[in-house]
């Protein structure tokens, strides 16, 4: 089945020249010139991958990209900003609203086609990661990304349901605080070491009974941390 592609774009020719190096290569592409009328589509069909511009008639491609992540069925959907807005104030704030790459205008066909392709893998590689995850009285789904300890569900940002799957999927094994930040946060990442402390600690907060004595997400000094495949019988730092 061919991968179907959105393109939320009000420039024709630039409509044009994506649509057609896309079908070049095997996809479907469906066009829409304003933001409210691309999301609608989303809402009602399927997609593979988003092409969105940020200048937009109606609403700034910023503003889509917030309300495709705010719904549950389109919040996977890869998004990819195809823009003229090249500072890096930008580029920041578009990977940190859930945008998966940035592409400036002007720019190269083949490589937009190439960079479209390896978001796709990267997304078809997460689906196919461990679906149920338990762990003693803690249970994640990578499916619905719900997570529960104790039968009581507990509710996670997108990072930090991220970076629990991931260390939950590695039980035991011990990992540097550049490591997560290069499998969580990805090579397109501008933050700091210290933005792992402060997400596992309020991941403690939430899922741990004693945040200052974990059992799964535990803290191996001078090397980074792990998660614990079984509680352990007493909590450990």
């Amino acid at each position: 089945m061919s991968k179907r592609i959105v393109i939320i774009e009000d420039e024709a020719d630039i409509v044009e020249l994506v649509r057609y190096n896309f079908r070049k290569d095997g996809f479907e592409v469906q066009s829409f010139s304003r933001g409210k009328e691309g999301l609608e589509h989303l809402r009602r069909n399927s997609a593979d991958l988003v092409i969105l511009d940020i200048m937009l008639p109606d609403q700034d491609g910023f503003e889509v990209c917030k309300r495709l992540r705010a719904e549950p069925r389109l919040k996977s959907v890869p998004v990819i900003f195809l823009t003229a807005k090249g500072e890096e104030i930008d580029r920041v704030l578009g990977l940190e609203i859930g945008g998966d790459d940035y592409v400036v205008k002007p720019f190269s066909p083949r490589e937009l086609v190439a960079r479209a392709k390896a978001v796709m893998r990267r997304q078809e590689r997460a689906v196919e990661t461990v679906e149920m995850i338990e762990a003693g009285d803690l249970r994640l789904d990578s499916r619905t990304h719900e997570v529960s300890v104790h039968g009581r569900r507990v509710e996670l940002s997108t990072l930090e349901f991220k970076l629990l799957h991931f260390l939950a999927s590695n039980p035991r094994r011990i990992f540097s605080r550049d490591r997560l930040l290069d499998e969580v946060w990805g090579r397109d990442r501008f933050v700091t070491p210290r933005t792992v402390d402060v997400h596992m600690r309020r991941l403690r907060e939430k899922v741990e009974v004693r945040a200052d004595k974990p059992l799964y997400l535990q803290t191996v000094r001078g090397a980074g941390y792990r998660f614990s495949g079984k509680p352990a019988s007493e909590p450990a730092n």
